[in-house]
This record gives C-alpha cells, sequence and structure tokens, in this order.
C-alpha cells in the first residue's frame, strides 16, 4: 500500500497544489493534514485555474476522497465558500470531502486576536500572518481550555461552551484595547456569543455531511490497501518547530508534520517528493538569504507571478538556495525531488545556486538553528549558463536545454536525491516525470560540500 506524501521545501508556495492534482489519479484518499485557510493552492487544467485554500487539491478528480484532518484549524465560513465556488464550476462535492470532527474551529475572537497581535516581534518586523487567525486557534488548542472542536459544534454544551470563552475573551481584548495603541485593536463588544451562537450553528448544519472521525477513516484505509496522497501546506521552512523562527507558520509544515496531524504512523508513507521552485521566494519577514532586492528580483517576481494565491501579497525573489534545501529534504525525508517554475529561468544568460553560506567570516554549509545567524548569512554562489530556450512546450528530460539539465543535476547534486518531476508551465500537462532509475542519485553530501567551481 503505497504512501505518497508531497512537501515543499522552501518558505511555502513551490506549486505543490499542481503536483498533488497530477498525483492524485494514482491515489484513493488526499489527506491534507496541517495549517488552514492561510494556505493557498493553485491548479491549472484546461485553461481554467483553480484556487483552493482548505479542501485539498484532489478535489477536482472524480472517484477521490479528500480528507481534512484534526491537524487543520478549520475555518467553517472559508470552506463553505470552497464548497460553494466549486459546485457554482461544476465540481460535485458530494460525499468525496471528509472534515475531521477533532479539527479545531477558528472563531471571530481569533481573527480579532490576530489584529492585535499584529503579526510583528521586536523591531517591527512582520512575521507574516495572514491575519485570519490561524495562529491564536492553534494557540487555544495548545491552551486547551479556551478550545473548540468540529465535532463540539454538535454537543449539547456548545452554547455553554462559547458562552464562557466569549466572556473571557472580551476581558481580554478590553484589556488589549487599554493597553494598546488608539484605533489599534477590535472592539470586545464585537464578540455577541448568541450571534456567534446562531452562525455556528448554521455553518455546522452545513457541514454536517461531511464531519468524520476520519482518523479511524484512514487507519481503516490503511488496513484496507487504500492509497493516501498526503498534501503539505506551507513549506518546511515555515515549520514551528523545526523552520525559521519565529517568522513560521502555526504548525509542522515540514515531513515531521505528517502523522502527528494525520494519526497516520509514519511506518506507512514509502515515497516523499520534496517540492521546490527552480528559484527562492518569501512572503512576509524574515531572512531570505539570496534575495535579489533590484531589477533582476522584480523580474523574476512578474515573470514567475509571484503574488500571494490567498493574499495576493508580492513575494520576494532570489536565487535558489541549496543550503536551506538540503536540510529541508533531510527533515522531511525527502526521497526525490520536483522542481517547479524552471520556465522562469529562462532567456537569462546565467543562473546562479548558493551552495554555502559565510557566516562571521567562516563558510557554512549547515543551515542555522537561529534566526539570527541566518540574518547574518552571506551567499556563496555557483554560476551556471543559462539558457535562452522556451521551456513551455517541453515534454521529455531528454529534450531541456543541455544547461537546464546541467542546472537540474547540479541541484540533485547538492541535495542528495535525484529530479524526478520537472514543472515548465502552471498546466497539468507542462509536467516532464523522470523515472528515478534514469535519474542521478547521489549520496547525500557530508560536511563540507563541494567546493563551488565557481564562486
Amino acid at each position: 500500500m503505497p504512501g505518497t506524501c508531497v512537501i515543499g521545501l522552501q518558505w511555502g508556495d513551490e506549486a505543490k497544489g499542481k503536483l498533488v492534482d497530477i498525483l492524485t489519479e494514482d491515489h484513493d484518499l488526499v489527506v491534507r493534514y496541517q495549517g488552514g485557510a492561510n494556505a493557498g493552492h493553485t491548479v491549472v487544467s484546461g485553461g481554467q485555474t483553480w484556487k483552493l485554500s482548505l479542501i485539498p487539491s484532489g478535489i477536482l478528480r472524480d472517484g477521490i476522497t479528500c480528507i481534512v484532518t484534526g491537524g487543520v484549524v478549520l475555518d467553517p465560513a472559508s470552506v463553505i465558500r470552497e464548497m460553494d465556488g466549486l459546485e457554482s464550476r461544476g465540481v460535485k462535492i458530494g460525499s468525496k470531502l471528509l472534515l475531521s470532527d477533532r479539527a479545531h474551529v477558528v472563531f471571530p475572537w481569533h481573527i480579532a486576536e490576530d489584529k492585535v497581535l499584529d503579526g510583528s516581534v521586536s523591531g517591527g518586523e512582520a512575521i507574516g500572518t495572514t491575519g485570519r487567525g490561524i495562529g491564536p486557534c492553534y494557540r487555544d488548542k495548545v491552551g486547551r481550555s479556551l478550545a473548540i472542536r468540529l465535532g463540539d459544534l454538535y454537543r449539547d454544551d456548545f452554547r455553554a461552551k462559547l458562552e464562557h470563552i466569549v466572556a473571557v475573551k472580551r476581558r481580554l481584548l478590553a484589556g488589549w484595547q487599554q493597553s494598546g495603541p488608539a484605533g489599534g485593536t477590535p472592539d470586545a463588544a464585537e464578540l455577541d456569543a448568541a450571534a456567534i451562537h446562531r452562525q455556528y450553528m448554521a455553518y455546522a448544519e452545513r457541514l454536517r455531511p461531511h464531519v468524520a472521525d476520519t482518523t479511524a477513516v484512514l487507519l481503516d484505509g490503511v488496513e484496507a490497501g487504500k492509497r493516501l496522497l498526503f498534501e503539505g501546506a506551507q513549506g518546511a521552512l515555515l515549520d514551528i518547530d523545526h523552520g525559521t523562527f519565529p517568522y513560521v507558520t502555526s504548525s509542522n509544515s515540514s515531513g515531521v508534520g505528517v502523522a502527528s496531524g494525520s494519526g497516520v504512523p509514519g511506518r506507512w508513507v514509502d515515497r516523499v517528493i520534496g517540492v521546490v521552485k527552480a528559484y527562492s521566494t518569501r512572503v512576509g519577514g524574515g531572512p531570505l538569504p539570496t534575495e535579489q532586492i533590484n531589477a533582476f528580483g522584480e523580474h523574476m517576481r512578474e515573470r514567475g507571478r509571484e503574488y500571494g494565491t490567498v493574499t495576493m501579497r508580492p513575494r520576494r525573489c532570489g536565487w535558489f538556495d541549496a543550503v536551506a534545501a538540503r536540510y529541508t529534504a533531510r527533515l522531511s525525508g525527502v526521497d526525490e525531488l520536483a522542481v517547479m517554475l524552471l520556465d522562469v529561468l529562462s532567456e537569462l544568460k546565467e543562473v546562479r545556486i548558493c551552495s554555502a553560506y559565510t557566516i562571521g567570516g567562516k563558510r557554512v554549509t549547515q543551515f542555522p538553528s537561529h534566526v539570527d545567524d541566518l540574518r547574518q548569512a552571506e551567499p556563496i554562489y555557483e554560476t551556471l549558463p543559462g539558457w535562452s530556450e522556451d521551456l513551455t512546450t517541453v515534454r521529455s528530460y531528454e529534450a531541456l536545454p543541455a544547461n537546464a539539465r546541467a542546472y537540474l543535476d547540479r541541484i540533485s547534486e547538492l541535495l542528495g536525491r535525484p529530479v524526478t518531476i520537472v514543472s515548465v508551465g502552471p498546466d497539468r500537462e507542462q509536467t516532464i516525470f523522470r523515472a528515478p532509475s534514469v535519474a542521478p542519485r547521489h549520496p547525500a553530501p557530508r560536511h563540507p560540500l563541494p567546493t563551488p567551481a565557481k564562486a
């Protein structure tokens, strides 16, 4: 029973949604195991573009069951809007979507708290929160006493629990109003327990046919030999425990979060695909060592359409960072690599890969554990010849320009994994598959990495 996991190895936005959509046809269950409505996946097929946030990308295929597990924090209004949007375009949801009764629910007070705690750290740099209440909901989940799960909406004591939490949250927000900047916090009086109860009971009735014990469904599926596809959200460098803290998301977005978020033991995942862009991007604050704050960075943003799927925020752009991607490939147990948006690098005379950093005057190939050290990192680049050819019509690895193949081979060598999938455009058809037995497999390099051919 093959279990496949698709993990973004950078700071998110690696085009995982496209890959999940393609791989879905070889699986029975598509599983979203962490994150919330702050994620955004885009799928392009037949000239149509689909933008998804909470619902797994597999929903576009018939005969597939899509599961949102207890590791996700669920905004009922968002998932209902997605369902309505899909159905209005002819996608039948029916019984294809299951939502975990263990999923913690985002409420208005979570969004209010996101506005109060504006996502800044000392010095005023923004973490990059989307303001959708994701972090505060995860905080209540860990705190337990003020948390509500989706299954709680169907219990007799839901109203009493909600009224208690609203009373506590109003006091907290009122205190923040008094101590915070004028006009900078929401009005605590806007939290009306009765109105919220009516609203969420309506959500509960709409979602009732889809609510299930998804842990049991998945474990039953494993025992029945079903093929599972795990869809990661955000990217491994945003992992709450192993990413560039505090400029991270609120869940385990690397491969370590698959088992805890889904309830399926890691032993049942036998294929892990690490997804990277052919370059680096990041949204919000935090260091991006290879960032290009210049005309070239602007060129990459416009050519790659680097704006957030959910927020439309412009992404910061830079050269490919092999130090960071090798770290997350090891962290996530990656078997093979999918390199996306390779076509964006066409028409460049040369391309660069960061294969090491200089930190404190020393050459470093280990990704730093502290964000302040990463902030000081100066990239050491290898420069490779570029290619002028348009890649968007290429359909085989052998047909790629020699310089493009050399670029992919160097990424493979530095990360110690074969490149088996290459994307040369947004459509499903613009995808090249290469058998792992054909792709060059390199053992994970020990420190230090090979000396760059050209610095």
